[in-house]
């Protein structure tokens, strides 16, 4: 699945290398030379996850790591740190910066898409194409279909997003404002009471399968998937 991916990197050529491997995979690339650039460019759009060089020229990619992690806005965004430091005490100090993942330069453009991967399948696994399965509910990222009870249900685009983040969350519950960073992105300006409106069109398209039942409403909290 598609993920808008920052690249913090300052050599040229390596961030080009990058980029062009990651737009190849289907991801939509932001790409900045410096920890300011990056700062400025995640208070703008905030990313699904960042590859972050160790060695930038105005602060060290640990620095704006631990920014990153300390901020409400950025604390729960994927870091993979990039460097050319392999010593084992590099990388518990990116880690322990908030990183997580840790690639040793140089490293190979599919060892990167395998990482790239995995962080996401834990840190945001409703933007990976795993087929999810809930209860007999099955949803395919990469077929955009979802099968209940045999038949197929048609869902609008907003719909099949909120269902397949309920599906991959299970359980949580998630206030509006939550849904709406999530599902719509924190840079899209629109009424909480919206997220009612589409939570009561996703019921109404599970029904005939007996699945609305899934989608509960936590009074004075949210929704949530209980399965």
């Amino acid at each position: 699945m598609s993920s808008d991916i920052l690249v913090v990197e300052d050599e040229p050529a390596i961030q080009e290398l990058i980029a062009v491997n990651l737009e190849h995979a289907g991801h939509r690339v932001q790409r900045a030379h410096s920890a300011a650039e990056a700062d400025a460019l995640i208070r703008e759009v905030r990313p699904d996850l960042i590859l972050l060089d160790w060695m930038l020229p105005d602060v060290a990619g640990t620095v704006l790591a631990r920014k990153l992690r300390a901020d409400a806005r950025s604390k729960d965004i994927p870091i993979i740190m990039l460097t050319a430091r392999a010593q084992d005490q590099d990388k518990v100090e990116g880690l322990d910066a908030g990183a997580d993942d840790y690639i040793t330069k140089p490293f190979s453009p599919k060892e990167l898409m395998a990482r790239i991967k995995a962080v996401l399948r834990r840190r945001s696994p409703q933007l990976t194409d795993d087929l999810i399965n809930v209860d007999g509910l099955q949803l395919d990222p990469a077929a955009h279909r979802v099968m209940g009870s045999g038949q197929e249900l048609r869902l609008g685009p907003t719909e099949f997003k909120l269902l397949h983040f309920f599906m991959t969350h299970p359980e949580r519950v998630y206030s509006r404002m939550q849904l709406l960073d999530q599902v719509w992105g924190d840079h899209v300006f629109v009424e909480e009471r919206t997220v009612d409106v589409h939570i009561r069109r996703l019921r109404q398209a599970l029904e005939s399968t007996g699945y609305d039942r899934l989608i509960e409403t936590v009074r004075g909290s949210g929704y949530r998937l209980h399965g």
